[in-house]
């Protein structure tokens, strides 16, 4: 499918992790970028406001705008998609409540944000969007829940989610396809592996460790350190969002398919740790706990069959250089926070 670089594309999420990176990505291939994000307080919002101020600084021609919308609000979103989306030709949809272990102390923030908010989108897109072209969206490897099958597959069910996080994404995967199916909306599904890197969440385990160890203090390790996450650096989960807007979703019931974004090669914590040590050149001082916390999972690994075939996905950075880039970024964030 031809990528049309003179249609806007709108990124939901556009402050947060991804949607930052994914907006650079656009800016730099030449794509015009309308953006939206609520900039809510799940974490530092200093953060995010950076993110928005590097995009705005460095794009000024093609980061048209970044409008502060609770797309939670129906008719916040009704009207701004009104006004501001009739001539959009591809949507990115990456805004989210984050975090899989909050999500059970903060449930409805998860239904507001995850299911509402993606119901409200799905609802604007169909009634505004006259020139969209393709609708692309955020979901997530907790979305296998208790499958026992590794590596996960796109073919595998997820029908048993370990978390009120891993629910709400498999509930935006069921209402994409009903769109698709009774509305020929072009929708495509990414599930992302644990994504890690620059400009990233102080919440995820990685931002946490650094700290922690720069600092002296002490990081929890579940399970013993029996744990193993399929990482995947940020620039290649963005080659990943840019190659599926431009490819046409092949399910034959519906236009639409969801594809696994991760690196296929999981890496032990413990192993994770020590490059995170390495690269600080200081030693983490761990507390070993013996349970998993509620609606981790064990493993995740990422079968990438189809996004290699039907993408062209192909992970390039491996853990060593992902997080010896991540740990010099950091340090700076630091020094200039």
């Amino acid at each position: 499918m031809q990528l049309y670089k003179d249609m806007p594309v709108l990124v939901t999420g556009c402050a947060g992790f991804i949607g930052f990176h994914v907006c650079k990505r656009l800016c730099e291939e030449g794509f015009f970028v309308r953006g939206v994000d609520n900039f809510n307080s799940y974490y530092d919002v200093k953060l995010k406001i950076k993110r928005e101020s590097y995009l705005r600084n460095n794009y000024p021609q093609n980061f048209v705008s970044c409008h502060r919308l609770d797309l939670s609000d129906e008719y916040e979103t009704q009207l701004y998609f009104s006004k501001n989306c009739r001539d959009i030709g591809y949507i990115i949809h990456l805004a989210a409540q984050a975090g899989v272990r909050h999500s059970f102390e903060a449930p409805l923030a998860y239904i507001d944000s995850n299911v509402v908010a993606f119901s409200n989108v799905l609802r604007a897109c169909n009634s505004y969007c006259e020139e969209l072209m393709h609708f692309v969206f955020a979901s997530s490897s907790s979305v296998y829940g208790a499958n026992e099958i590794i590596p996960f597959s796109i073919e595998d069910k997820t029908n048993k989610p370990l978390s009120i996080y891993g629910a709400t994404k498999i509930f935006d995967e069921s209402l994409a396809f009903v769109y698709a199916k009774n509305f020929k909306m072009l929708c495509t599904g990414l599930r992302f592996f644990t994504v890690y890197g620059p400009w990233g969440r102080p919440d995820m385990a990685y931002f946490q460790f650094a700290k922690n160890i720069l600092d002296g203090i002490g990081i929890e390790v579940y399970n013993m350190g029996d744990m193993s996450r399929d990482f995947t650096y940020i620039d290649d989960i963005v080659d990943g969002v840019y190659l599926a807007l431009g490819t046409l979703p092949i399910n034959g019931n519906a236009p639409y398919q969801v594809y696994n974004l991760g690196s296929s090669s999981p890496v032990s914590l413990i192993r994770f740790i020590e490059i995170l040590e390495e690269n600080i050149g200081k030693r983490a001082i761990i507390k070993y706990t013996p349970a998993v916390a509620c609606g981790d999972l064990k493993t995740t690994y990422a079968d990438i069959s189809e996004s290699a075939e039907f993408l062209g996905f192909a992970p390039k950075v491996r853990i060593e250089e992902g997080l010896r880039i991540f740990v010099e970024w950091y340090k700076k964030y630091r020094e200039e926070a």
